[in-house]
């Protein structure tokens, strides 16, 4: 459990923490930062983000980095637990002017150790498609904006494809790409291929072959994240309009939709086997809900500020991949009719064949079922243990059961959008192109009261919380008549300055009743405070006291400044932080003996052994 703590004990900043399978410990000569290890003023800046790849290297060597601080990128050998990282020799630098890059995503089925493909977006909407290794820019996606002018939010190469790849913006849209086609000299138009319940897909009109092939408009406000399936069949997608929408990709079906607490969505992952999706967001709260049932069942409350990461740890996981749990009650005919994806029948009954093998057993069971771990701006890394006792409860729940796939519901209105040109110029490794800054804004969702006791074994301790409003996003922001750079830093600068006031009144655990005046001083509309209240206590949005509320297995502090990425591998984990800091946490019994090499100008190495 999770210990609430005070004064010293509650800023210190952690360099290990202990869970049921030993000692996970920090190692500081691992970490990867810009050369000169100078923290970074973050404010103003993009998101830090880490990218990993492995290039199958002969020596047994292939893993690479890539991450982003400020307007560089990087790309460096990833030495993990095995060896100090060497900063003083990046394979790759670039340096951007007029836009910074926003996240960046490797192709693993052309990667090798002579190239790889890096997919770079940026704030003022471009797509570059990079080899870091060959040094070589080879195109520009986007280059004059007349796809898109919002930032890019998330690139992703589509599952299976050596060609394919999908960007999401802050606009609201996604944009499918294929790396031999151009962008065209025109804007380009539109055929509506599909439409659904707030969203909808249309076709590049063309006569010839042209980017990009398809446009999804989704949601409400930024579409902060989506991740694809294990099986590259699903897509989940997170909004600022605090809806997860989950489509079937080659279809452009939705499957199923939840809603957040209150507030925006702005992370989202899925298990190892695709049966579960967690999401993040501004409520505080991470959130699980079931593919098959397309319902939470489970939320987790442990930051006190917005969650900005989530990710399944594949190897703590105790289920085997193709062998994986099923949520299960009732008769076969009703399990078998909750799935839902090709070849789920399959799946379906090898899991209710393991289901029948396992013993029950009073009281909470000893074994993992999954494990998921999430950072977020309040510094926190928290893990979590998704168990039987959530996956198969024994009781029944206070609630009636449903199978709902879709349910409507209204987004709230979304405030303006401004954006404002900035011209580059050339960089070191001879990007050009035009940019500009974009900005989106989005008002959060009010929500009713907390509940005063808590469901099931694996919930909090029962007790009483003081009940009140929640408020909504309080760092949304309007850029109008404002400068280039001005622009640049605006909505950072505002997020500072209320981030203390948000740990303060807005999170689940310090709701007070001046959070409730602020609500009602805040909400964009009557109309958007129905619509919540509409969503409450729904299959979309459960009351606190419908599902169970877990209690995360470990709550540090492990950063100075707010966490931006969270990234499970085999023999660590890893973090990051806005000032640019790139943490390796080496899992128990992984921590070897690491020669560590100075990072002066003469690039010696020290011959320290430790």
């Amino acid at each position: 459990m999770a210990a609430e703590g005070g004064g010293k004990e509650m800023n210190e900043i952690k360099t290990q923490f202990t869970t049921r399978e030993g000692v996970y410990k920090l190692l500081t000569h691992s970490e990867y930062s810009r050369p000169n290890r100078v923290p970074f003023n973050s404010q103003g800046s993009n998101p830090v983000k880490v990218s990993f790849v492995n290039v199958n290297d002969q020596s047994g060597n292939g893993d690479r980095i890539c991450f982003n601080v400020g307007r560089e990128l990087y790309f460096y050998i990833y030495k993990g637990v095995r060896k100090a990282a060497d900063l003083s020799k990046p394979i790759d630098k670039r340096i951007y002017k007029g836009t910074q890059p926003t996240c960046h995503d490797f192709n693993p089925l052309t990667a090798t150790a002579e190239s790889v493909s890096l997919l770079v977006g940026f704030s003022a909407g471009q797509v570059q498609l990079i080899d870091p290794i060959k040094k070589e820019t080879s195109k520009l996606f986007n280059e004059e904006r007349l796809i898109d002018k919002s930032r890019v939010t998330c690139v992703r190469w589509v599952p299976g494809s050596e060609s394919l790849f999908l960007v999401a913006h802050s606009s609201g849209s996604m944009y499918l790409y294929n790396v031999e086609h151009t962008c065209g000299t025109t804007p380009p138009h539109y055929q509506l291929l599909k439409q659904g319940d707030n969203y909808a897909v249309h076709t590049c009109k063309s006569k010839s072959a042209r980017n990009p092939l398809l446009r999804w408009t989704v949601g409400e406000g930024a579409l902060n994240e989506f991740a694809f399936s294990p099986d590259g069949k699903f897509l989940a997608c997170a909004s600022q309009d605090g809806f997860l929408r989950v489509f079937g990709f080659d279809a452009a079906e939705l499957h199923g939709t939840m809603k957040s607490y209150f507030g925006g969505l702005l992370c989202v992952c899925w298990s190892p086997d695709g049966r579960y999706i967690v999401a993040g967001g501004e409520d505080d709260l991470v959130t699980v809900w079931s593919f098959s049932d397309c319902r939470v069942i489970a939320r987790g409350h442990g930051h006190k500020s917005w969650v900005s990461v989530v990710a399944f740890d594949h190897c703590t996981t105790s289920v085997e991949d193709g062998d994986p749990p099923a949520e299960f009650s009732g008769s076969d005919e009703d399990f078998h009719e909750q799935i839902h994806f090709g070849g789920g029948r399959d799946r379906a009954n090898s899991a209710h064949s393991r289901l029948s093998k396992r013993n029950s057993t009073d009281g909470r069971p000893v074994s993992v079922t999954y494990r998921f771990g999430s950072v977020g701006q309040d510094t926190q890394l928290c893990l979590w243990d998704l168990t039987e006792d959530i996956l198969f409860p024994h009781l029944p729940l206070s609630r009636t059961r449903t199978h709902t796939n879709v349910m409507s519901a209204t987004s709230p209105p979304v405030t303006g959008q401004a954006t404002t040109a900035i011209t580059t110029t050339s960089n070191p490794s001879g990007t050009n192109g035009n940019s500009s800054v974009s900005s989106s804004s989005s008002s959060g969702n009010p929500a009713n009261s907390l509940p005063s006791t808590l469901p099931r074994s694996n919930s909090l301790p029962h007790s009483s919380n003081p009940a009140g409003g929640s408020t909504p996003n309080n760092s949304a922001f309007i850029a109008t008549g404002v400068s280039k750079f001005a622009t640049l830093s605006l909505h950072d600068s505002r997020k500072e300055r209320h981030e203390k006031d948000h740990k303060r009144n807005h999170s689940m655990g310090h709701i007070s009743s001046k959070s409730s005046d602020k609500l009602n001083q805040l909400s964009s509309s009557r109309t958007a405070k129905a619509d919540a209240a509409k969503t409450l206590g729904t299959t979309l949005c459960p009351r606190m006291e419908d599902v169970p509320l877990l209690e995360p297995l470990v709550c540090k502090k492990i950063a100075h400044e707010r966490l931006t990425v969270l990234i499970f591998l085999e023999d660590c984990l890893v973090t990051a932080c806005q000032e640019g800091f790139i943490c390796t946490w080496a899992r128990p019994g992984k921590v070897v003996r690491i020669t560590i090499i100075s990072n002066n100008p003469a690039n010696s190495p020290s011959g320290t052994v430790v």
